[in-house]
């Protein structure tokens, strides 16, 4: 079983940064899928972004160029750089992890509806950006 722990978020203004960070811990197996979600005031879940086992990285339009993902392999922590933040990017953020995930597209396009045994989730950490 695997536990994810984010930290790093926070307030910031328009055109801030912040980065966040997920410490993951137990066992998930050599070919698996990483990523970050958000959700603001509504009920969805969306992708920002994903990495898969081969380092492949996927993002969601509306972040693409502001956002990098990025993972330490030797104290297995998934990054999220975000640069450039809009008031928009307001929302909690989640990382994310699946089990025998080959892609990272389609990890970031399908994972929030996937309640499957092999899939984790953290508590999230809340990024506020104030105009």
């Amino acid at each position: 079983q695997v536990q994810l722990a984010e930290t790093g978020g926070g307030s910031v203004q328009a055109g801030g940064s912040l980065r966040l960070s997920c410490k993951a811990s137990g066992s998930i197996g050599r070919r698996h899928c990483m990523g970050w979600f958000r959700q603001g005031p509504g009920p969805v879940r969306q992708g920002v972004a994903a990495i898969d086992s081969d380092g492949i990285t996927t993002y969601g339009n509306s972040v693409k160029g502001r956002f990098t993902i990025s993972k330490d392999k030797y104290k297995n922590i998934l990054y999220l750089q975000m640069n450039s933040l809009k008031p928009e990017d307001t929302a909690m953020y989640y990382c994310g992890a699946e089990a025998g995930c080959e892609y990272s597209d389609y990890f970031l396009s399908n994972f929030p509806d996937v309640r499957a045994p092999s899939a984790y989730w953290g508590q999230g950490t809340q990024v506020t950006v104030s105009s």
